[in-house]
This record gives structure tokens, sequence and C-alpha cells, in this order.
């Protein structure tokens, strides 16, 4: 067990140090300043640029950001709809996969356009290699998207009074072929020479113990795994995700992944303070987000690894740990610790069964999603966060009797509309969408595997899971159906881009608000009083929001063992 603590420690760790260099590089590639890959991306940006017609040093306006924004993913998503529902006919599918039903087409490409990556099918089975790769290009430029938001905010933050904020075009691209596309290089390298499949051929023919011959699927799964981690999108290659041992084949792969999905949202955040100068903000936010993730994470190993006390009164040895529907090669301390930085972090991806957890940390994983702050996705958990020190600011405002100011600037009535309709969004869709669904009997006992409240949390966990654009599921649940397929697309949808378009807007106004004077009064945005405080202000937003569904879900199944 000591040694399975120091396994998920060290991953932790180092993954924070490779963080900080990598958020200084990202800041340069960002601020447009020369780096050591120039000489191998500027000229195949420059082709890309050249084909598409875009000049990428013409300047936009927020509305400018927002509109390029959802015009190119409205058409990423037709696309993928075409593709997903034809598949059957079109190349690149030597196991004969069929076509996708349009409703489960719907929810595959909202999902993956919006970097959730909500599966309703078993991946293996469910598309073709052309699909598959099709989904691995969404998986780019999905990450890329919420990377390219996030730098508006940036920009508007460090612009003295400016509405021009950079070409999102120019900064998707190189979110894409500067930052992603090395690091999946590296990444998908150490997978395939571990073991994981990389290849165009179909399924593998292998002869069991018993004397059976079966096929194992294969593919281009290294560098599908590799971009599902890296852009926090969590879609797993095959059906079990990340517990399958082709796509996780060991402890070194588990470890490599675990860092993968963490280190840009890390990154981005050091980005931040680079960019604007102001390191010790970041390292402000940093910590607020880290204290909030060991809250969630500490206690979630401590009961994976105690056991079930269900189980141990039988007399079966818990000293592995509550293993059901865990990888013995990983062990309990590592599921647990993947369980909540997978929820944290927005990736969605899995290496066990959430809905085999204990019912304490089915709620953590919950409260991890619920919170959506706490590091967050590839760009996108800045903006959440962003959300949360407006808030903090205004209310610090009030209570200094002081007009409320962060960077200088004015923080007025707009903005606090805006932030307070982005922060009530989040609950409304999961609690909205959990008390529809629960209202149908018809839908709950047709759907779930357990109808008590267990269940009940495996509702509210779909669609938490779909809010948080995170992606993973408790599993119990029999998703593929009309019902779930649209209602989750649909929450998909509105829990992406408005949680993005608030944000931008906010950093829209605030860019060509004029700077105001700091004095002896100005409140400081950047010391450890005010990170107590925006922690606060989450913590009271989620409690007062999510407690009696909790309630109602994994608080009572752990007073029911």
């Amino acid at each position: 067990m000591n040694t399975e603590i120091f396994g998920v420690t060290a991953t932790y760790v180092v993954t924070i140090l490779l963080a900080i260099p990598l958020g200084k590089y990202i800041a340069r590639v960002y601020g447009g300043e020369k780096t050591l890959l120039d000489p191998v991306i500027n000229p195949l940006e420059n082709v890309i640029f050249r084909f598409s017609g875009i000049d990428r040093k013409s300047q936009m306006n927020w509305q400018q950001h927002l509109i390029s924004m959802l015009t190119i993913n409205f058409v990423w998503f037709l696309l993928c709809m075409f593709m997903l529902m034809n598949q059957g006919w079109l190349p690149l599918n030597p196991d004969g996969n069929p076509g996708q039903s349009a409703d489960l087409a719907f929810n595959t490409s909202i999902s993956f356009m919006v970097n959730c990556n909500l599966q309703h099918y078993s991946g293996e089975t469910g598309v073709s290699y052309l699909s598959q790769l099709f989904l691995m290009f969404l998986q780019f430029v999905s990450a890329g998207t919420g990377m390219a938001a996030a730098v508006v905010l940036f920009k508007a933050l460090k612009e003295k009074t400016s509405g021009q904020l950079g070409n999102f075009y120019n900064l998707l691209l190189v979110s894409c072929t500067r930052i992603l596309l090395p690091a999946c290089i590296v990444v998908a390298t150490l997978l395939a020479f571990n073991g994981t499949p990389m290849t165009f051929e179909g399924k593998d023919h292998i002869v069991t113990m018993q004397g059976d011959t079966v096929g194992v699927s294969t593919g281009p799964v290294a560098a599908f795994v590799a971009i599902k981690h890296l852009g926090t999108n969590g879609g797993g290659y095959y059906g079990t995700n990340s517990a399958h041992p082709l796509e996780n084949p060991n402890y070194l792969t588990n470890m490599i992944e675990m860092s993968a999905q963490m280190i840009i949202p890390f990154a981005m955040i050091f980005a931040l303070g680079f960019f604007l100068k102001r390191k010790k903000m970041a390292r402000m936010i940093f910590g607020v987000m880290t204290a909030g993730f060991l809250i969630l994470c500490v206690p979630t190993i401590i009961w994976e690894s105690q056991g079930n006390p269900a189980i141990a009164k039988l007399g079966i040895d818990m000293s592995s740990g509550a293993m059901e529907g865990k990888e013995i090669r990983f062990g309990s301390v590592a599921s647990g610790f993947w369980s909540i930085a997978t929820t944290v972090i927005s990736t969605g991806s899995v290496n066990s069964m959430h809905d085999s957890g204990m019912p304490l940390s089915g709620m953590t994983q919950l409260l991890a999603m619920m919170t959506n702050a706490f590091y967050g996705g590839c760009g996108v958990g800045i903006l959440n966060f962003f959300i949360y020190i407006i808030l903090a600011v205004f209310i610090s405002g009030l209570m200094v009797g002081r007009t409320p100011e962060f960077l200088g600037k004015k923080i007025e009535a707009r903005e606090m509309k805006i932030a307070m309709i982005v922060a009530l969004l989040h609950p409304f869709l999961i609690l909205a969408g959990t008390a529809l669904t629960a209202s149908f009997p018809a839908i709950t006992s047709a759907t779930t595997s357990n109808p008590g409240f267990h269940g009940f949390s495996q509702i509210l966990y779909e669609f938490t899971s779909s809010a948080a654009n995170n992606g993973s599921g408790f599993e119990g649940l029999g998703d593929n159906t009309p019902w779930w397929n649209i209602t989750t697309g649909i929450v998909l949808l509105l829990s992406r881009f408005l949680p993005i378009i608030g944000p931008v807007a906010i950093a829209g106004l605030l860019a060509n608000k004029r700077s105001v004077p700091q004095s002896a009064g100005t409140l400081p945005t950047d010391s450890a009083t005010f990170g107590m405080m925006i922690f606060a202000v989450i913590v009271i937003i989620t409690a007062l929001s999510f407690f009696p569904a909790l309630t109602l879900g994994p608080i009572a199944e752990y007073f029911s063992l």
C-alpha cells in the first residue's frame, strides 16, 4: 500500500514540476515569441493558412471570436454526424462496424465536439477506423478551442484598453500544432513501446486457454489515447476505456496517462502567470485549486484502500482495498487517485468502474464535477475559475465598501449578471435533467441497474458528467436510448458553449474599460486571503446547489451499508 501511495504522489509531483516549464513555453507560444519548434511548425501553419485564405494577423474583438468559434464547431458537428451515420459503407472499416442511429450519432458528435466524449457506445465495436480518426481530430480541435478561448481572457487581462484580442483561428491552430501535437507524439510513442497497438489492420485473432479462437480489436490506439488525455477529452478507444489492457497495459502507462491528463491544465495556470507577468496570482490560483483537489482526493484514496465493510463482514480479506471493478495491475490507491484526477480535470477517462466504488467515493467524484473549478479541462478550467474570481471580487468589494475591481478594471452590473448566469447554469442543467428523468419511472426502471439510492446516483452522475464536459459514467446505466442520447446531448451543448461565451464576454467588456490606478484601498487579488475568499465562494455555491441531491444518492447509500 505504501508503494502505491508513493506511486501516485510521485506522479502528481513530477507532473507539477514538468508543468512549470511547459507553462512558460505556452506563454511564449501565445505571446508570439520564438520557440525551438518554429523551423518545423511555421511551414506547416503557413500552408494551412494559405489554403484556408485566413489572415492569421487580423485582429478580432470578443464577439468575432465567439462567432468564429461557433461557426467552425457547427461545421465539425455536421461532418461528424455524416461520418458516423454512414461509416458502414465508408472506407477504413475492416471489421464491418455498422453506421450509428441518428440519436446516437447526434450525441456522439456533440460529445466529441465539446471536449466531453460521453460515449453511449462501445469504442471498438461502435465506430470504424475512419470514424475513430475523425473523432481523434475532434479531440485535438475541441481542446484547442478551449485553449484559444482561455487566451482571449489572457489577452483581455493584459491589455490596458483594447478590443483587439488576437485571431481565433490562429490561436486554435497554434494550440494544436505547437502544444498538443508535439506532446501527443511523445506520449503516443511511450505507449506504443509499452504495448498499446498502433495499426490499421483489423482484429487480431488469438487462441484462448480453452482452445477457442477469438478476435481482439486493434487499430490506431496509441495516438487516440495520447490526445484523449493531453486534450482532457477522455473518450476510450475501447469500451472499458483505460481499464482495457491494450489501452493501458501496465503501471508505467497508467502513470503516463495520469500525468498526461493533468499536465496541460496545470501548465495553463502557470502560463497565465508568465503571460500577464503575475506569477504570484498564478500561484494563488494553483494553490486554491490544489487545496480543492486534495480535499477530494485524499479521502477517496482512504475509502477505496480500506475496502468495503459489508464485504469485510463476510470474512473476506480487504487488505488490498475495495477491488470490485478495479484492475489488479493498478490497485485501489491508483484507481482512487485516477477517479478524482479525471473528474476534477474534466477528462472523464477511467481505469476502474466508478459504479463499483464506495458510496462516498462516488460523492467526491460527483463533487469534483459539480464544483467544476479545480484545474478543469484544457483552457476551460481557467474560464470556469474566472467566474468565481469575479464573484469573489464583487462580494469582497461590497464587504470593504469599494467598487469591485480586478486587475485595474471595475466589475459592474453587466459583468456580474453574466457571471451569475454562468454560475447558476451549471447546477440548473444537472438538477433539471436529473429531476426530469427521475419523474419518469419507465425510463429509470428500464435504464438503471439499481432501483435504490445507487440508481439515483447513476442518473445524477450522467447529467453531472455531461454538464461538466467530463464524459465518465457510473456505467451501470443503459444510456444508448433516444432519451439519454438527446437529453444529455442538449446538456452537453449548453454546458460547453455558454460557460465559454460568458467569460469571454466579460473579458471583452473588461478589455474595453479604462484601467483604474491602484491605491492603498485596492483589494489585492493575488493574496492568500483572497484565495480563501474564492475557495469559500466555490464551497458555498456548490453546497447550496447540490447537497440535497447528494443526500438522496451517495450519502443515503453510505448509511444503508
